[in-house]
């Protein structure tokens, strides 16, 4: 939950209306809009707190393809030297879809494969 709320503090930063879904809604932790309710998405988050080079995603990710749907990739690093430091990563669902690998029943993305997009709000309409 804490990388949802992460990213829900990041997106109302940058002017968007965000409200966490109930944490049984299946496949959107998020639901954003901008300041005029003219474009609307639904966010998926993952968050890693120990591993950063992949996250691990359902096997839905591959189906769950939308022009509104995003997940945001999240890396929480803590360092001794500089403290925490919060990477996050926008990709919309076709990205994912197209990126992944499969392994079993599930569905990975790597950090190098989106290295590109960290900090990269576009899949929203915002700029880096």
């Amino acid at each position: 939950m804490r990388g949802v709320y992460l990213v829900a503090a990041e997106l109302t930063r940058l002017s968007f209306i965000v409200s966490p879904t109930s944490r049984s809604a299946l496949g959107a932790d998020l639901l954003v809009t901008d300041q005029k309710c003219k474009r609307a998405f639904s966010v998926q988050v993952k968050t890693n707190a120990r591993t950063f080079g992949f996250w691990l995603l359902g096997k839905k990710a591959k189906e769950t393809v939308s022009a509104t749907h995003i997940y945001v990739l999240v890396n929480i690093r803590n360092s001794v030297r500089s403290g925490e430091r919060t990477e996050f990563f926008g990709v919309r669902s076709k990205t994912i879809a197209r990126r992944g690998f499969h392994s079993g029943n599930w569905q990975n993305i790597s950090r190098s494969k989106i290295l590109d997009r960290e900090n990269d709000w576009a899949a929203f309409g915002k700029a880096a």
